[in-house]
């Protein structure tokens, strides 16, 4: 099933657009090229069933404007957004509009290839109860100091703020922070905003 889905590239960068659409090939997916978001939103509902991964920073349209623009069209394909300028605030946005993932450049080919596979394997709209619960039930595993150096993550804030915002050394906040990754098995910071956001907590801005 997923091999029969298009993939959409979209990246302004010429040889990262060539060495995606490469990658994705040799991976057994039929996938379409685009130097510009426009140049996909065009063609409307000639736009083939899949996925879409896009950059966020191009000329024109960005990433995140794009994704915007196809949910308010009704679209509920399934978009991967990939940045070589990503931040945590950056990660909540995209989540928040709907990407379905965020990868930062450099990323291992593997990385996106699971990505792809568990977002064509997702039907729109579908089983968010159930990843709320996982989530939540994820979450459960942090002690409250956990939760609260979480909360400070999401918000953006670096390890010195959180240090002097919770009275506690960097060091610690490192601590808390590598416990936090191998409770919730989460791979990145974009990773943790998403279980954060799945599980309908809002990101502390204190």
């Amino acid at each position: 099933m997923t091999r029969k889905s298009v993939i959409h590239v979209v990246e302004d960068d010429g040889a990262m657009r060539e060495s995606l659409v490469e990658l994705l090939e040799e991976s057994g997916y039929m996938v379409r090229g685009y130097r510009r978001a426009e140049e996909l939103l065009a063609r409307g509902t000639a736009i083939e069933p899949g996925c879409i991964v896009s950059d966020v920073r191009m000329p024109g349209m960005d990433g995140l404007t794009l994704l915007r623009r196809l949910r308010a069209g009704g679209s509920t394909m399934p978009l991967i957004l990939i940045t070589g300028h990503g931040d945590v605030s950056m990660a909540v946005a995209a989540m928040k509009a709907g990407a379905v993932d965020f990868l930062e450049k450099p990323f291992e080919a593997d990385a996106l290839l699971d990505a792809l596979v568990a977002a064509l394997h997702r039907s729109p709209g579908s089983d968010k109860a159930e990843d709320s619960e996982l989530s939540r039930q994820l979450l459960q595993k942090l002690t409250s100091r956990e939760h609260e150096v979480l909360g400070q993550l999401v918000a953006g804030k670096s390890n010195k703020e959180i240090a002097a915002q919770l009275n506690i050394s960097p060091r610690t906040v490192e601590f808390h922070r590598a416990h936090i990754m191998e409770k919730t098995a989460a791979k990145g910071l974009p990773e943790l905003v998403r279980i954060w956001l799945s599980a309908d907590l809002s990101p502390s801005t204190k």
